[in-house]
């Protein structure tokens, strides 16, 4: 699988590639924002690894390009630890965010993660019966990997896609937003609140008519959130 680093310090590049390709990745480096959507559109990329505070375009200009065409895993590095860059990468379509200095073990690990949960959403695997959910006119189906909201397909991105399923197969029941982390990034639950709630807004902005008023994806004040059963007329 390839994967983009882009960084426009050298030593951080280089100190992620050899770890990466460690575990028989193959790596692209990039040094600025343009060139990394450069390779972008000149190899199949399976994950990027991309660096908030660079000069002239920076990573979340970036990433906000790469989400309007693709839903390939983004991780966003930054050397700050503020929630702001966090929540606004988050808005932006990131799917996870790594602060500077890091461990290079961790980020191998949520490399791991990001891709297993790619290339599950994008498997070709056989059928199975029942892997399909349907409320009103939300229909999801597991199988295909495919969500629509009255006939229309709806583009998510792979986190917004787990959290999406992981409460339609369980429709009508109440999760914290602990136990949503849990499920759909597969680690344990450290402050996870700006994290879920920004996917769970980018969730209703898609698929809900009024998100200020959902139909579909409900909050139960103070304890979490569930997928209503909506009986079809």
């Amino acid at each position: 699988m390839n994967i983009l680093i882009c960084d426009d310090d050298r030593e951080i590049v280089r100190a992620i590639e050899i770890y990466l390709k460690n575990e028989g990745y193959r790596t692209l480096p990039a040094y600025d924002g343009l060139q990394a959507l450069q390779i972008l559109e000149q190899e199949p990329v399976h994950l990027v690894i991309m660096d908030i505070m660079m000069p002239g375009m920076d990573g979340l200009s970036v990433t906000e390009k790469i989400r309007a065409t693709r839903n390939v895993p983004i991780i966003l590095l930054s050397a700050k630890s503020e929630d702001y860059d966090k929540i606004q990468g988050l808005n932006l379509g990131a799917d996870d965010y790594v602060t500077k200095p890091f461990s290079p073990m961790e980020l191998v690990a949520r490399v791991k993660s990001q891709l297993r949960r790619f290339t599950d959403l994008g498997s070709m695997e056989k059928p199975r019966e029942g892997h399909q959910y349907r409320t009103g006119g939300l229909f999801l189906d597991d199988d295909e990997k495919t969500v629509t909201v009255d006939g229309k397909e709806i583009l998510l991105t792979p986190k917004e896609y787990g959290i999406l399923a992981f409460l339609m197969k369980n429709m009508g029941k109440v999760f914290s937003i602990e136990q949503i982390y849990e499920q759909v990034w597969d680690e344990p639950a450290y402050n996870p609140d700006n994290t879920v709630a920004v996917h769970i807004r980018h969730i209703r902005e898609k698929i809900e008519i009024d998100p200020k008023d959902p139909r579909y994806l409900k909050v139960v004040w103070g304890v979490g959130y569930k997928i209503e059963k909506i009986r079809e007329r």
